[in-house]
């Protein structure tokens, strides 16, 4: 018996682990109008690659999830070619796509080719789905529900067009481009033909897109719309992803099912549309539905996933990753001792030779080495279109910075011919460069904003992507090409980072520390942002730094200041009366977000105009934020109370930029005790589990710490205190220590007459060393006293220098 409950326990642990949240991105970046068959075990699948050639990459995988590429199908294609159909038939691989005003097909025995040359088939419209009917004949569908006859062959078409299906009617208070019926993907099971499709336009509003699914006896109809519809949408703007559309339903090796479609980004139209896969589930009056969880396949062998896009350039052909704007241009260039010599042409980035590679990240570098050769001009760009780009190039004299098509300046090149060229791309805020060896880097332009390099600016359905750009009559020689990820791990980091406020200026105060424990401030401990510049209040409080998980810095902080009668800044001791709303009574917080930890975005919170909910909301302290891994969003949380009630803890989403909420407050945490409350939480995952620390006065006032497997709850407690001060304290702040298995707690003492910090010390959050206060223990601080509040990050070498050159010049 207790074997059975084992094995059982370990059934149920296995399905737990293995079951996935989805929608999952499978392909990062600009792979857009999905089509995937399935050979046996064997995955295929191929995007649209517009007027980029080589095109037609196909990918191979066998569990959905990890994908190879095999090949380029089409070395050239006239016009954009999209939305293509990949289908095996007869043993035969083909696929069918439109380009120039027809549609064309082109067919292999072996899906790594040779594909034949692409066929004419002289038949208007976009976005063809092949289905076999139940006579046998084959039928390719089109946009707006027609269909036309193809051969045996597969290779011609006979008869007339004729329109069969009218599509879905979506509810006409949906935002959306239009009707737009497109991408029929057609398959038969159990005696129904089913067709899915797309409607509401592919980009336009975030809820523009939609996958919606038809089925019929017959293959040419009648169609009964599916009661389930639409079967993918995005609902709403705090979507993770936007535009959701595009699909095609797979079943795998072990007779599940899915759908694979695309979507932008949440605020990242610039990466393109990416691919997302989800499971399906079959209904008993025989339709199919999207779920939220799936089981993945286990395959025999492990696929490495992705393109590499570096290059060194070492072999004697390009390699995938590699695509031309508007022309096969492999003649022109050649490889040769790790040198790529690319042959210009016209005289700008818009007419030029251009190298591109797909982007995958929303905070990325690139660089290349270039050497420019004579009556040649070429760099570094990121390439939307001939309407869009932004970059540096050089003749060897001048460097010309592109910041948008437009818009251009030049300043002398000291380098020379060779130089090396760098753009990271923070979230669509750039940083140009340049460098001699790539030690010493010269900024050439600094947060330079992209955002609107898209479709929906200059149309055209492509993505923001590095490219190599060669202009002019001569050649470029290019080396050593680098695409990385550029959100920094724990082995990059050098050196910590303290935000606090400081009583006398209410503001935001920065120290920095090489070893953890001796901690200078900048700006000789003058503030960095002043209150009054950004509060409605005119002073700040409880400022708290965080990085996410695209690299880029969010502070929040209360919107409070506690002496504004005193310095002028308000009549009253407080906004409203105290009698009714308590000590220190507000209602909002500051956002602020950052690249680079100097220059800083900035968003006030109101919580009455977030709902009139909150009208009478008593006061919103001590914001934080973190990262909410199962809901991949960002989670602001914040103690509240309304009236004179006990202050409780709540949360809500915050979106990307950091300037709105995306859902209302919900309780985070109520301490159990009705006559205590819960204030001022700090959470931070360990390892799989949520450590919630935070005060309470509970017999005593002082920090105690709550579990839980997800960042919004339900929380655990126990009943220890973890600090280790003799006075009342608040603020828990917990930070890591670089490269040691060891968290240090840090909390204010406000309790003292003279404020400061406390910090005890763990690796097993069982036992704690005891570090002392600042300057009364192993703990300094080198030029400033009575923090308040803190907290504290890791940042890397070039980011802490970066702050203490900024700060020792302006002063």
């Amino acid at each position: 018996m207790k074997r059975i409950v084992f094995i059982i326990g370990v059934l149920i642990m296995t399905l737990k682990i293995n079951a996935q949240e989805y929608p999952k991105v499978i392909l990062p970046g600009d792979y857009p109008d999905p089509t995937i068959v399935r050979d046996g075990a064997d995955y295929y699948m191929t995007h649209s690659p517009f007027f980029y050639a080589p095109g037609f990459l196909i990918w191979h995988s066998q569990d959905l999830v990890n994908w190879q590429p095999v090949c380029r199908a089409i070395p050239e294609h006239k016009g954009s070619a999209m939305a293509p159909d990949l289908i095996k038939y007869n043993g035969r691989f083909f696929l069918y796509w439109p380009a120039a005003g027809t549609n064309w097909v082109s067919y292999a025995d072996n899906i790594r080719g040779p594909w034949s040359e692409p066929i004419d088939l002289k038949v208007g419209g976009i976005d063809p789905g092949h289905v076999v009917g139940e006579d046998g004949k084959r039928y390719l569908y089109l946009n707006d529900g027609w269909v036309i006859g193809l051969t045996g062959d597969g290779l011609a078409t006979v008869g007339e067009k004729r329109k069969v299906y009218d599509g879905w009617g979506f509810p006409k208070q949906w935002e959306t481009e239009g009707m737009w019926l497109e991408s029929p993907k057609l398959i038969h099971k159990d005696g129904y033909f089913y067709m899915t499709s797309a409607q509401g336009g592919t980009a336009g509003p975030p809820t523009s897109h939609m996958v919606v699914a038809a089925r019929s006896k017959n293959v040419l109809g009648p169609w009964e719309n599916s009661p389930y519809n639409p079967i993918v949408r995005t609902y709403n703007a705090n979507d993770n992803w936007w535009s959701k559309g595009h699909g095609t339903i797979i079943d795998d090796v072990n007779g599940n099912w899915w759908v694979v479609y695309h979507a932008y980004a949440n605020n990242f139209y610039t990466l393109g549309r990416q691919t997302l896969i989800e499971p399906i589930e079959w209904t008993k009056d025989g339709w199919y539905v999207a779920k939220s969880k799936g089981t993945p396949i286990k395959p025999k062998t492990q696929i490495k996933h992705g393109l590499e896009l570096s290059d060194d350039f070492d072999g004697s052909t390009l390699g995938l990753q590699w695509t031309f704007w508007k022309e096969n241009g492999t003649p022109f260039v050649s490889q040769k001792d790790n040198r790529l010599t690319v042959k210009g042409k016209g005289t700008t980035p818009a007419d030029g030779r251009l190298m591109l590679v797909t982007p995958t990240d929303k905070n990325y570098i690139t660089q290349v080495e270039v050497s420019v050769g004579r009556n040649n001009t070429s760099g570094l760009l990121l390439y939307y279109s001939e309407k869009a780009y932004a970059g540096v190039v050089s003749d060897g004299k001048t460097f010309t910075v592109y910041k948008n098509k437009d818009e251009k300046f030049t300043l002398p090149n000291k380098i020379g011919k060779c130089f090396i060229a760098r753009i990271h791309n923070r979230g669509n805020n750039l940083v140009i460069s340049v460098s001699r060896d790539g030690i010493d880097w010269m900024p050439l332009i600094e947060n330079l904003d992209v955002s609107r390099m898209h479709h929906n600016t200059h149309l055209g359905f492509y993505a923001l992507r590095p490219a190599l750009v060669s202009m002019g009559r001569g050649s470029a020689v290019f080396s050593r090409f680098v695409y990385r990820n550029a959100i920094p791990a724990e082995k990059d980091m050098a050196a910590y980072l303290m935000v606090s406020h400081y009583d006398p200026t209410h503001s935001v105060h920065m120290a920095i520390s090489y070893d953890g424990y001796t901690f200078t401030a900048l700006n000789d401990a003058k503030p960095v942002i002043a209150g009054d510049t950004i509060a409605d209040q005119k002073g700040i409080r409880d400022p708290h730094i965080f990085r996410g998980p695209d690299g880029a810095f969010y502070m929040s902080m209360t919107d409070l200041h506690a002496f504004g009668q005193r310095e002028g800044f308000r009549e009253t001791k407080w906004e409203r009366d105290e009698e009714k709303y308590g000590w220190g009574n507000n209602r909002g917080i500051v956002l602020m977000k950052s690249w680079d930890l100097i220059n800083w975005s900035h968003k006030n919170l109101r919580l009455p105009e977030v709902s009139k909910a909150y009208e009478d909301v008593a006061c919103v302290w001590a914001p934080q934020t973190t990262w909410d891994a199962e809901k991949q969003k960002l989670m602001l949380y914040f103690t509240m109370h309304f009236g004179r009630e006990l202050n409780k803890l709540y949360y809500a989403y915050v979106n990307e930029a950091y300037d709105k909420l995306e859902s209302l407050p919900e309780l985070l945490l109520q301490y159990p005790d009705p006559k205590s409350s819960a204030i001022d939480a700090c959470i931070t995952k360990i390892g799989d589990k949520y450590h919630m620390f935070y005060k309470t006065n509970d017999g005593r006032t002082g920090i105690r710490l709550a579990l839980s497997d997800r960042a919004n709850g339900p929380y655990e407690l126990n009943g220890r205190w973890y600090d280790t001060s003799p006075v009342a304290c608040e603020g828990p702040n917990l930070w890591k220590r670089i490269g040691e298995n060891k968290w240090v707690l840090m909390y204010d003492i406000y309790g003292r007459k003279k404020h400061n910090f406390g910090f005890i010390e763990t690796s097993d959050f069982v036992h704690f060393k005891n570090l002392g206060e600042f300057n009364e223990g192993v703990m300094k601080a080198v030029n400033f006293e009575s923090p308040k509040h803190g907290a504290i990050i890791q940042i890397t070498k070039e980011e802490a220098e970066r702050l203490e050159k900024h700060w020792q010049t302006k002063k």
